[in-house]
């Protein structure tokens, strides 16, 4: 598995942390947590803060490009998973530029594959998909 691969995964379970608890504790210091914790591969550990930091600076406005990006659905009405794992896709997509956004999605889906219900896989890549034609201009 690749470093970038596993740092979304541990993304997710910070990301599930912070919700956890009641979004309380900012997600960089759960994350400084998960560190003292846990073993994260050496490799994965600059880009997991990343992804971390473009999702906790920018919140409003990736939960606002998703929720234009969902049809009859709110984003807080989401389960957990599903929801983070679309703030992961959509901080890559929106604001880092060395990921295309083809594989963003398609890292998405595999989490939603591995973390998610038998449906997370198909709705987080209609709702990526549609995210992604509007950051193209076609929808």
């Amino acid at each position: 598995m690749r470093a970038r691969s596993r740092a979304r995964g541990w993304a997710l379970q910070v990301l599930y942390a912070w919700e956890a608890r009641g979004r309380e504790t900012p997600p960089l210091a759960i994350l400084r947590e998960f560190e003292e914790h846990r073993r994260i591969a050496r490799d994965s550990r600059e880009y997991l803060e990343t992804l971390i930091r473009t999702v906790a600076e920018h919140l409003d406005d990736v939960d606002r490009a998703l929720d234009a990006s969902l049809t009859n659905w709110r984003l807080e009405r989401l389960a957990v998973i599903d929801r983070n794992i679309l703030r992961i896709a959509a901080a890559e997509m929106l604001y880092i530029e060395d990921v295309p956004p083809r594989v963003s999605i398609q890292e998405a889906i595999l989490l939603a594959e591995k973390y998610g219900t038998t449906e997370s896989p198909r709705f987080v890549n209609g709702v990526l998909d549609a995210l992604y034609r509007r950051i193209e201009g076609r929808a």
